[in-house]
């Protein structure tokens, strides 16, 4: 992994400055807080971390030169208590606080309280925050300023007409709190649904709706000001390629729109900024519809996931900008001037063929080749537990060229070593390789069409289990002699046999051992062992040479805990596999129409009226657990009785808990 540098742009001193800084707080964990002590050290700052209790070995803790433990799991105990943030900063000597992204970042009453504390705010005036921090009241501010937007429905007096509708929260963003409603009947459970999770998240439950524009892109204006007058337009991301409404790829400038759209978006978002008397980095969103329309969405009062790509086209570091702005410097009257195009992926340890269902336990390797940028929260061997989002490191590649860019981020990921967890790289690579996002044709509803072809098994699992079978029964290279010659010495006669499992498909590998070379492969037509060693192992398909690195792993935590993980990794992708031990486990029997925990979460909703006794049909959603900053359902699997209940609000559940039995109704 490299990490490019990126070049400054100078400012002008302030005639009359604040005092300059020394210290900086992060106001926040991961990733993110990691990339801004990046900026503080190669300015000079002293950094401190702030930290949970199950982040207190974490990276950006042992990256951070001091660190203050906030008492507490949950982050409503920790990352979101403003006022023990701020007794971190003075105890620790700080003189700065940044809020990162999420949490605290848009919050602003803490932005006053920080200011109040003596304590320099990096980010924009708390009145500039305010005014855009409901949804609602920001659409009246952009109206006023001229900017275009999508007319809201009242959804006491929605018909059929008004379908589909898409309701929001006000108080957020990062896709809680959001619907999408195409049938009246649903919509009252929609909305119930999108303000309890709107409630839970950004402790306001206030809601809205607007019409849900189909196959819109998502495109958005980096702005930077100053607090002399100067406002910038850095280009234009699009980000339009999502899941659950959160943003998975991410791009600038945004590719196939019209210069004078483009020109048009710019415009809108300076206006935006001036109408509040905009400071520091912020971003305005805009949905673009099919035919070309653009209409306000929101503007985020913060630093974006996305900032990267921004930063590798125009040259710049706007952490750094940032903290010069709150020292009162002033930016040149433009920017400079873009060069290139940038891509970002987001890296998750989540399964997207299991309803993006995020995963926990150790991340034995995290390596990605290439001159791509990674910013990332973790290294080998640290923990991804259930209190946080789930992404694992953003990728960015740089190149003259979109396509360039894109087949360079491709290749990366393509190539990168991730052991110990599930995650979304192969959906990423497929997708950056899809027909459509190739030639720009992007739109909001990606995933809604590809993601069954994006995330179906392929042939190269049934070889990645043969490398695996081999490298298992292979004899370590220094050995004794002794076992080395015997490592094959099974008879000829009596084929091998070795049974794993992948992403929820079997595979079985028959192999013969020789007395003199590599074994033969039973029943696997054109394929030939050329070498197999226990980390290496290369076949020959259908006469082309292929190398497999294969990795063993046992995992201690999370899904599968304690079973041994066989990682194989080649240009052909990666796999995860399972050995199946000779005899089933007793304990994988449970009673039938048990509900087990899919992952550590919290019940935060049960259906109204459940208890045992319970009349339920197939697919009705029974309980809501919350895990790694999603709401998850959990569905009756057949019609009949709900036996037993084991689950409350509130309750926390580990992995396989059981929560409820359904006993289904006999057949008439």
């Amino acid at each position: 992994m490299t990490q490019q540098p990126l070049t400054q742009q100078p400012l002008t001193p302030r005639p009359l400055t604040p005092r300059p800084l020394t210290s900086l707080l992060v106001a926040n964990r991961g990733e993110i807080a990691v990339r801004i002590f990046r900026t503080a050290r190669a300015l000079g700052l002293a950094t401190v971390a702030v930290h949970s209790a199950p982040d207190a070995d974490a990276l950006h803790v042992r990256e951070a030169d001091a660190a203050v433990r906030l008492p507490g799991a949950a982050p409503a105990d920790t990352y979101l208590r403003g006022d023990l943030v701020i007794k971190a900063a003075l105890a620790a000597g700080a003189d700065a606080v940044h809020p990162g992204y999420g949490f605290l970042s848009e919050n602003a009453g803490f932005a006053r309280e920080v200011l109040a504390a003596g304590l320099a705010w990096i980010g924009p005036p708390p009145e500039a925050i305010e005014a855009m921090a409901s949804k609602t009241r920001a659409k009246e501010l952009m109206r006023a300023a001229g900017v275009p937007l999508l007319d809201p429905v009242d959804p006491a007096a929605a018909t059929a007409a008004d379908l589909p509708l898409l309701l929001k929260a006000a108080a957020g963003g990062g896709g809680r709190g959001m619907r999408v409603v195409r049938d009246l009947d649903t919509l009252k459970e929609s909305l119930d649904g999108a303000c309890a999770e709107a409630a839970s998240a950004f402790g306001d439950g206030e809601v809205f709706a607007e019409p849900y524009v189909e196959r819109g892109r998502h495109v958005e204006v980096q702005i930077l000001a100053d607090s002399h007058g100067t406002v910038w337009a850095l280009g234009t991301r699009d980000c339009s390629l999502q899941r659950r409404h959160q943003k998975v790829i991410e791009e600038a400038p945004a590719p196939a729109l019209p210069d004078s759209l483009r020109e048009n978006l710019h415009a809108a978002a300076v206006a935006a900024a001036r109408a509040v008397s905009y400071e520091g980095a912020g971003t305005v969103e805009f949905l673009v519809a099919a035919d070309g329309r653009p209409y306000f969405l929101e503007m985020n009062t913060r630093l974006q996931v996305e900032h990267p790509v921004t930063e590798a086209v125009f040259g710049l570091d706007l952490v750094a900008l940032q903290l010069r702005i709150a020292e009162g410097a002033a930016l040149p009257l433009t920017p400079p001037e873009p060069a290139g195009h940038a891509v970002e992926a987001r890296l998750y340890a989540e399964d997207p063929a299991q309803d993006w269902r995020p995963q926990t336990g150790v991340l034995h390797t995290l390596a990605v080749p290439g001159e791509v940028r990674v910013d990332t929260g973790f290294a080998d061997g640290d923990t991804v537990g259930v209190h946080y989002d789930p992404m694992l490191a953003k990728v960015v590649a740089h190149a003259p060229t979109r396509a360039e860019a894109v087949r360079a981020l491709a290749q990366a990921l393509a190539g990168a070593r991730i052991h110990g967890l599930t995650t979304n790289r192969e959906l990423l690579v497929r997708s950056l390789r899809h027909p459509e996002f190739a030639e720009a044709r992007l739109d909001t509803g990606f995933y809604e069409r590809h993601l069954g072809s994006l995330t179906e098994g392929g042939p190269d699992a049934a070889l990645a289990a043969v490398a695996a079978a081999l490298a298992d029964a292979a004899p370590a290279p220094d050995a004794p002699l002794a076992t080395r010659l015997g490592g094959w010495r099974n008879l000829r006669s009596q084929p091998q046999i070795r049974r794993y499992t992948a992403a929820g498909t079997a595979y079985e590998v028959r192999y013969r051992p020789t007395r003199s070379g590599p074994p033969e492969l039973v029943d696997h037509p054109g394929v030939r062992v050329l070498a197999a060693e226990p980390g290496r192992v290369a076949l020959e398909v259908g006469g082309v040479r292929r190398m497999f690195h294969v990795k063993h792993k046992s995992n201690t935590e999370g899904a599968g805990a304690g079973a041994a993980e066989t990682y194989v990794d080649s240009p052909l992708g990666a796999h995860t596999l399972t050995p199946v031990p000779r005899f089933a486990d007793p304990q994988d029997r449970t009673e039938p129409g048990s509900l087990l925990a899919p992952m550590p979460g919290t019940v935060v909703r049960v259906a109204e009226g459940l208890a045992p006794g319970a009349a339920v049909t197939a697919g009705q959603p029974l309980l809501w657990l919350e895990a790694m900053k999603m709401e998850h359902r959990i569905v009756s699997p057949a019609s009949g009785t709900l036996t037993a209940l084991h689950a409350a609000l509130g309750h926390q559940v580990e992995f396989g808990a059981l929560l409820a039995v359904v006993q289904e109704e006999s057949p008439a």
